[in-house]
């Protein structure tokens, strides 16, 4: 069970690394098309806070331990903190890189569950890879 708990206890800290990257993505978003990339970023980190709150919970329901400290999330997250000097363009980019690592590290902890038997867990996995595939079609469209 470790192997899983690693795996759940890192995308907990990478959600909480993405929730913080949308919020200065929404705030500090310019230019032609500042609403919809406003808008967006608002949707986006509204659904991320809510897999972060389930993945942390889920954690304990299997008698794991969720990290719950900034210093825990930054040492054990994959992705990169937003720089600061992003343009919109960029901004997306960011976020459709973080995705699909995202869906690839989920992807590798669903196997972890599913060796486990532990069902509730892929099941929260598979339908998080569903929306997260759907966000990186949807933002691949968008930069071209």
């Amino acid at each position: 069970m470790e192997k899983l708990y690693q795996g759940l206890n890192k995308q907990v800290a990478n959600l909480s690394v993405l929730f913080t990257k949308l919020h200065h993505f929404h705030w500090y978003v310019s230019g032609p098309n500042f609403y919809p990339l406003h808008v967006k970023f608002e949707e986006f980190y509204d659904e991320v806070n809510e897999l972060y709150d389930a993945f942390a919970e889920r954690l304990l329901m299997i008698g794991g331990s969720p990290v719950s400290n900034l210093k825990g999330y930054l040492a054990i997250t994959s992705l990169k903190e937003a720089s600061g000097s992003e343009k919109s363009e960029d901004m997306i980019g960011h976020i459709l890189d973080d995705m699909k690592l995202l869906v690839t590290e989920f992807k590798e902890v669903l196997k972890l569950a599913q060796e486990k038997d532990d069902e509730a867990t892929a099941d929260m996995l598979i339908t998080t890879i569903s929306s997260f595939e759907k966000h990186i079609w949807m933002l691949s469209a968008t930069l071209k």
